[in-house]
């Protein structure tokens, strides 16, 4: 099957040549290379050429021609944190937030995660996988082209696994890649908040022999939070998965400084993400290694909490990825093209930063970055074809529109 997009205005994020980037960093992440006026492509799911129209060669054969007269072509995004697999909303404790409890007092309470592992458990499988189809079907309707997706609603074995297995058949049958990551070191469940020396042993003795047994997860994750997983008690639990295979990509620092980002560096994630309460420390931590910082202003939009520093992180040279933390409590979208929006109005990046955040620096935190992230031969041609647009800057700028016109997967 060959599809050719032609007459583009402007084919956006190319990679010409062989030579292929890992990340875009500091004030690279400025540079969003494109064509106008362009045509572009496509072999059974792979990139198979592009240029210029000026440059087209007269003998193209597809089965397929899209006119892509007025309209910008990028490559999609790359979501590569969420906890997309989830039994049921927590809309009551929205209004909880309203009348003024925070994420914390909710929690404490029994809301929040608690709240969501209970209802997962209590949910058939067969039916948390038909609720997460639809919801990984509306992601990729909205320009998603590759998603990471997280357990951590179980926090015993069997719901860990019975979320894992979930993940698993989405990967099978997405037209998408699926990552996995193992996360049942989200918060300690009642029966352990006063033996958290148990459910350590829990995770570390029972539940990563079983998921690494059955190949269940990508990564391991954990929560490093102050009144959730301490620091020590995070370097445990990775040091454990990496006995097993599994590669860290932690949450850090969303509610304090603490600690989250440098344990994760130490310990060689992939990424380490939610990042609202960060300093020089953590920046000098982040310098040098090969983690991603990745961002969710989502969550910190909807809690109403201060948004992540997303200037000083690209200031101090570092690659910046986002990603939309889709949840049911703290960010219950997966709305990748709003994310688009709020990078630039609150986190003061500019278009072309957000791009690049969102493309081949969500690819490189999810390890997909020589397959996905930019319009290159070779990838797989996993696109957005906008409606027709004035510019790129107009995509963040209408941030009410559904500027999509097509989503090829």
């Amino acid at each position: 099957m060959r599809i050719l997009i032609e007459n583009i205005k402007e084919l956006v994020q190319t990679e010409p040549g062989t030579d292929r980037k890992a990340r875009v960093a500091g004030k690279a992440m400025a540079d969003l290379p494109s064509i106008k006026e362009a045509w572009l492509l496509i072999e059974n799911g792979i990139i198979h050429s592009f240029g210029s129209m000026a440059q087209i060669p007269g003998d193209i054969q597809a089965d397929e021609v899209i006119n892509g007269e007025g309209r910008i072509v990028l490559p999609a995004w790359c979501d590569s944190h969420t906890h997309l697999v989830f039994a049921a909303p927590r809309d009551q404790e929205f209004v909880d937030r309203i009348k003024g409890l925070s994420y914390e007092e909710i929690a404490r309470r029994g809301g929040g995660i608690l709240n969501s592992a209970k209802k997962l458990n209590e949910t058939d499988e067969g039916l948390l996988y038909e609720q997460s189809v639809q919801r990984l079907e509306a992601v990729i309707a909205q320009g998603t082209g590759a998603i990471e997706i997280k357990s951590g609603y179980g926090l015993c074995l069997e719901g860990e696994m019975k979320m894992l297995r979930v993940i698993r058949r989405l990967k099978e049958q997405a037209a998408i890649p699926v990552k996995a990551s193992f996360l049942a070191a989200h918060a300690f469940p009642p029966e352990y908040r006063e033996d958290h020396e148990g459910y350590l042993r829990l995770i570390i003795d029972q539940m990563l022999p079983r998921v690494a047994g059955e190949g269940l997860a990508d990564y391991m994750d954990v929560f490093c939070e102050k009144g959730f997983f301490s620091v020590d008690e995070t370097a445990r639990l990775l040091e454990a998965g990496w006995k097993h295979g599994l590669k860290p990509k932690i949450h850090a620092n969303q509610l304090h400084r603490s600690g989250g980002v440098q344990v994760g560096v130490q310990h060689k994630a992939v990424s380490v993400d939610h990042l609202e309460s960060m300093g020089e420390e953590e920046i000098e931590a982040l310098k040098g290694s090969d983690t991603i910082p990745t961002l969710l202003p989502g969550a910190a939009f909807f809690l109403n909490m201060h948004y992540q520093p997303a200037r000083m992180l690209i200031d101090a040279g570092l690659p910046v990825a986002l990603a939309s933390d889709y949840n049911p409590g703290s960010c219950p979208s997966g709305n990748m093209n709003f994310l688009l929006s709020l990078a630039c109005t609150q986190l003061r990046m500019t278009p072309e930063e957000a791009i690049n955040a969102q493309t081949i620096n969500g690819a490189a935190a999810m390890e997909l970055e020589q397959e996905m992230g930019t319009i290159a031969v070779g990838k797989k041609a996993r696109l957005i074809l906008t409606r027709p647009a004035p510019s790129v800057a107009y995509l963040p700028y209408s941030f009410g529109e559904n500027w999509i016109e097509r989503v090829l997967v």
